[in-house]
């Protein structure tokens, strides 16, 4: 296919403009990775957020992910939370979108407005923790899961999508002899995968960086999730933390990393497995996101 000179004059400055917006959006990362990566000696010499270390050395990571670390428990933890939190997420919001989707549902309408009046309004911090407590959920695993267990917006968003789906659809499973949990699994989850995708990755993204809740509920610090080891060592540095073995090999190296350096490696640990996973499920964003928002 032949273009013409304007055309290829255009192409040019799109691909141009499309690589200086890229390399700023990436700097900021880049100039992270080599700061998590400089030495102490280099650290006085230079200082920081350099964009490529002349000596790179993992003192950072080794302090930080060394045998026996807090950082190590907390990753467990977060991905426990993640798994698990996102798997109930989805168990409960799913059936209930549906059950909201079905027109002929008595009691549809005031059901759908005391769902959205909680997006309103809600009863606080003081009376969420009372609760949590007379649970005895305080210092507990769950403490993180089942409060966020059904997102309203996201819970009406599914319910939005499956309003688009054909009744007929349905209709002819049940003549072909198909129960309603058969219809439920069999015509409407695959055909929902768009919007449970977008959704469960949501929730997932939600989970991996919660850290206020921990916050609240925990006291254990074994059971920390990883986003507030991240906040104890960016706002405290890792003194705080000093008892676990993994951190007090800090003491052990040759050139310990500077601060700056180990808040740099630990940004880097949180962030890098969202990066990994995003690219594989952000195709379904936007027509989750559109379908999910045609029809109320």
């Amino acid at each position: 296919m032949q273009f013409s000179r304007d055309e290829r004059l255009f192409n040019f400055f799109n691909i141009a403009i499309l690589i200086v917006l890229t390399l700023l959006f990436l700097l900021p990362f880049l100039s992270v990775v080599s700061t998590s990566l400089i030495s102490g000696k280099e650290y006085a010499t230079r200082g920081l957020f350099i964009l490529y270390p002349r000596q790179p050395v993992l003192n950072s990571y080794q302090m930080l992910l060394g045998q026996g670390s807090i950082v190590i428990n907390a990753y467990f933890v977060t991905a426990a939370r993640v798994i698990v939190g996102t798997g109930l997420n989805l168990l409960f919001t799913f059936p209930l979108a549906y059950v909201l989707s079905k027109r002929k549902l008595y009691g549809r309408v005031p059901l759908t407005m005391f769902i959205f009046f909680t997006m309103l309004f809600h009863g606080g911090l003081i009376p969420n923790f009372v609760l949590v407590e007379k649970l005895n959920l305080l210092d507990s695993f769950w403490s993180m899961i089942l409060p966020p267990l059904i997102n309203p917006w996201w819970l009406l968003i599914m319910r939005n999508f499956m309003l688009a789906i054909p009744e007929e659809l349905e209709e002819a499973a049940i003549m072909d002899g198909a129960s309603p949990l058969v219809v439920l699994v069999r015509v409407i989850l695959p055909l929902s995968m768009p919007v449970i995708a977008t959704i469960g990755l949501w929730y997932a993204v939600m989970h991996w960086n919660a850290w206020f809740d921990a916050a609240i509920y925990i006291n254990d610090t074994r059971k920390l999730p990883l986003q507030l080891i991240l906040r104890g060592i960016l706002e405290y540095g890792a003194g705080q933390y000093s008892d676990y073995s993994g951190l007090a090999e800090m003491t052990e190296l040759a050139d310990p990393p500077p601060a700056e350096s180990l808040k740099a490696a630990m940004i880097v640990i949180t962030t890098l497995p969202i990066l990994m996973i995003y690219p594989f499920i952000q195709r379904y964003f936007v027509k989750g996101i559109m379908l999910g928002s045609i029809k109320g």
